[in-house]
């Protein structure tokens, strides 16, 4: 009988979902401390530094870390919150939870305005499962979501930016000067006592255009968001009719939207590290 590796003796191969949580993980790090050495992420995860270096380029091919000569880097924060790579990858049970209340307030056969914003692509997903509604957005990702689901999509089109997978510029804020919906969901990349802010001056311009858009508008944003500034600002939270957030929102925020007249809705979420179904 010839000699062979018996069952338990296999070491099994990890799932692709197992993979990709480890992954997922490794990248969070990265982005808590800003950089990390190559060899110290592989005795954190316990991997060997071939896995490792597997995982990595993985990582950097997404354009998610930069990979340098024995440690990698993440990116600056307001380019991690605000480019579309990364919608998949921070505070997901915070943004799912999000995504719940933001859907409750829309209804079958209206029309609605959703921005480009990674926060709201768990809006998005809910809207596709809603009927007869026609949805105007510049996020090329969510024509496609909203396309497959069977909503009548109309798609902003414009300068085309790769950062966000989405368009802006003079095109899209003269369609959005043209068209009238029931309610408008936006989201932000900063926001400082109230105050509303974005790095790039063409998508501040069109946050400020869609405030024309809706009878309704709501603002969707993770409490990461809060306490910070970027380059352009676009108004305050008290053009918005409703500020949907989590938990985990500064006081002093909450209390400068009630101060401008604003509802508040906080919701409840998934812990960090918690398992999510995307």
């Amino acid at each position: 009988m010839s000699g062979g590796t018996a069952p338990g003796d296999r070491k099994t191969r990890p799932s692709d979902a197992a993979v990709e949580q480890r992954r997922q993980e490794i990248l969070d790090h990265v982005i808590e401390q800003g950089e990390a050495r190559i060899d110290d992420l592989t005795a954190r995860f316990k991997v060997s530094l071939m896995t490792m270096h597997r995982d990595l380029d993985d990582l950097a091919e997404r354009r998610l870390l930069r990979k340098l000569r024995g440690k990698v880097e993440a990116y600056p924060a307001l380019t991690v919150e605000s480019a579309a790579r990364f919608g998949d990858t921070l505070h997901r049970g915070e943004k799912d939870a999000l995504g719940e209340a933001a859907a409750r307030h829309v209804h079958p056969g209206q029309t609605v305005f959703v921005d480009d914003s990674t926060t709201l692509l768990p809006l998005v997903t809910r809207l596709a499962e809603i009927d007869s509604l026609t949805v105007v957005t510049n996020s090329l990702r969510a024509a496609r979501v909203l396309g497959d689901g069977g909503a009548d999509v109309v798609l902003a089109g414009g300068r085309y930016s790769r950062e966000y997978d989405s368009c802006a510029g003079p095109e899209v804020l003269g369609l959005l000067d043209s068209i009238r919906a029931d309610v408008s969901f936006v989201s932000v990349t900063a926001v400082a006592v109230g105050r509303l802010f974005h790095p790039d001056r063409d998508y501040a311009e069109l946050k400020k255009a869609a405030l024309k858009v809706a009878n309704h508008n709501v603002l969707v944003v993770d409490h990461s968001k809060f306490g910070r500034t970027a380059t352009y600002a676009h108004g305050d939270v008290g053009d918005y009719d409703l500020l949907i957030t989590g938990e985990a929102t500064p006081t002093e925020e909450i209390e400068a939207a009630l101060n401008a007249g604003t509802a508040i809705e906080i919701v409840e979420h998934v812990a960090e590290g918690q398992p999510y179904d995307s």
